[in-house]
């Protein structure tokens, strides 16, 4: 007769594969027209909806997607902040774990979702085409297993996007101008009179609390995010639980998620809930003059000929520290579901600048950026090109050379002030044009690996959301200036820091962040604003085996899609512009 922990264990042991499911999900990519705004327009969509299907599990469930590809568009689907533990060709990064599927075209998607409760979001990771194809991913306890905060009377997903008045076709041409509207839920709301009668309304019973499961899916945009009259409680990050905080108002980069407690605790009416632009490249980029975007809550009994309470959104140059505020306050529900310690020792520790740079403007062709150049990114004077011809998973893993190198450095190539930078020479000419190369950083199978993440002043300074596929991350420290490796170094958060799969670097600033390389397989690190993959602010993890088959990259999947021709889908634009928000 087993003991009684014995029995405990076996106990949860089935009645966790018991609550185990396969939830499958049919993804039909077609070409439709909406109008959201002001005219009509030819976007791709899933299931004809804007935005897409929200797909819910419970942790443990294993999730399948049949993607039909009968739109005009090379796609891939990506599941923006899931783990895809021993399944990383089902990360659909286009030429990093997959070919695109191709018109005409089908690919299965099949994983597990394990080790993480929350919101997430699914997304094509094909250049701009994110704009309408996405949607949300909420991941539940296992059966029997409750929030780690009181029960919410209600679950509602909102969902943050931008909009242009031109088809995606046009988009695919260039980096995206600034947008015409933002949507909350598909929808534009009253600041424009042609679609004031649109408006996204979330009806709600006085003394109910909300769970409200907030995702920016914009392409390039951090977006403030603001209740009329009502503060609200962070209970969660990208499917990371979190300390309880307060907050009358929140940013989120684009690719973050915020899961909070909304109380319906004011007078019956009605309350604007409103999302503006934090635009932190001054002065390079325009800030837009008129981008708020309202959607509404609706009180029951509330009389709906009344005038809505209005926000009060952030303003000025006093963005910054209202964005630095709530993103650096944020901690870790220590002890809570699947928190795990931050590991103490480091194993591999990498310092990387991150910003801008230029590439030289082809012969002929007139380029209107700094110096008559073109944009380029830059990570330790590195412009990542994405492979043409073969994902860099399958050159990794089939042992092929040419598509990539293994020789991302650690370190820039030279010291200096990296936040204030300026030209005295021709070292410091040489780092404003990065070598652009394909090239990796491997890593040791569950080594620990430390990032700092430099921003730097070369063009301009701004906030970039790094995005980090195939784990989670702790965020040990933000901070302003040059990370400075003695001082800084004390402030770090090792008890209760939290857990991201994206965060803002701070304009002229850095963050800390470390995780565990425990997933075998390539993985990208990239600015999550679409406009700056084509211009390369992207790196990639190749994480090697380890010493069982299970902790071992395994063969893809035999309908994997094929590279039969080349995509050319994240070239940089032959027509340069300036940087587009």
């Amino acid at each position: 007769m087993p003991f009684p922990i014995q029995a405990f264990l076996i106990a949860l042991l089935f009645s966790s594969i018991a609550s185990a499911a396969i939830v499958e999900h049919v993804f039909n990519v077609e070409d439709v027209v909406v109008k959201p705004l002001c005219q009509e327009q030819m976007i791709p969509s899933v299931n004809r909806s804007l935005p897409g299907p929200t797909i819910n599990v419970r942790e443990g469930d294993t999730l399948v997607v049949h993607v039909i590809n009968n739109s005009t568009y090379n796609i891939t689907i990506h599941w923006h902040g899931v783990f895809q533990r021993n399944s990383p060709w089902m990360d659909g990064a286009n030429m990093i774990t997959q070919c695109p599927i191709q018109p005409g075209y089908n690919f299965t998607y099949r994983f597990d979702i394990t080790g993480q409760e929350g919101t997430l979001l699914w997304h094509a990771h094909v250049v701009n085409l994110r704009a309408t194809l996405h949607g949300a991913i909420i991941i539940r306890p296992r059966s029997g297993r409750p929030y780690p905060f009181p029960k919410p009377y209600k679950e509602v997903p909102i969902i943050f996007a931008q909009w242009w008045n031109v088809d995606l076709a046009v988009l695919q041409l260039r980096p995206a101008p600034i947008a015409d509207a933002f949507l909350i839920n598909g929808l534009a709301g009253d600041t424009y009179s042609c679609s004031k009668n649109r408006m996204y309304n979330l009806k709600v019973v006085q003394g109910k609390t909300y769970l409200l499961r907030i995702i920016n899916a914009a392409l390039n945009t951090h977006l403030f995010f603001k209740i009329a009259n009502h503060n609200v409680t962070v209970v969660a990050i990208d499917a990371a639980y979190t300390t309880p905080y307060v907050s009358d108002v929140m940013i989120l980069t684009p690719g973050q998620t915020v899961d909070a407690l909304l109380t319906a605790d004011q007078p019956i009416g009605l309350y604007y809930m409103t999302i503006s632009a934090y635009i932190s490249a001054h002065p390079i980029v325009p800030v837009p003059t008129d981008r708020t975007i309202n959607g509404l809550i609706v009180y029951e009994g509330a009389a709906l000929n009344t005038s809505p309470a209005k926000t009060t959104m952030p303003e000025g140059m006093n963005q910054i520290s209202t964005a630095h505020r709530f993103s650096s306050n944020i901690t870790s529900l220590v002890d809570g579901p699947h928190w795990t310690p931050v590991p103490r020792h480091v194993d591999e520790k990498m310092f990387i600048t991150m910003g801008l740079g230029l590439d030289p403007c082809p012969l002929g062709t007139k380029c209107i950026g700094p110096l008559g150049q073109r944009y380029a990114g830059s990570l330790n004077n590195r412009t990542f090109a994405i492979p043409q011809t073969l994902s860099l998973q399958e050159a990794y893993f089939y042992n092929i050379s040419g598509i990539y190198t293994d020789d991302f450095p650690n370190q820039p190539p030279l010291k200096f002030d990296y936040t204030n930078f300026e030209v005295s020479g021709d070292n410091e000419y040489k780092m404003l044009f990065p070598e652009r190369k394909t090239s990796v950083k491997k890593l040791k199978f569950n080594s620990t690996v430390e990032l700092i993440v430099q921003n730097t002043g070369i063009i301009t300074s701004e906030s970039h959301p790094m995005h980090l596929h195939g784990f989670n991350f702790y965020v040990l420290g933000y901070g302003f200036g040059n990370y400075d490796p003695i001082n800084d170094a004390r402030k770090l958060n090792l008890v209760n820091p939290q857990m991201r799969n994206t965060v803002g670097v701070p304009p002229g600033g850095w963050v800390v962040l470390r995780f565990i390389a425990n997933n075998p397989g390539a993985w990208m690190f990239h600015c999550h604003m679409d406009a700056h993959l084509p211009y390369g602010i992207i790196m990639a993890f190749i994480v090697q085996n380890g010493p069982t088959p299970e902790t071992s990259l395994q063969p893809p999947p035999s309908n994997l899609p094929q590279c039969t021709r080349d995509p050319k889908i994240y070239e940089s634009p032959t027509t340069n512009v300036d940087l587009s928000y």
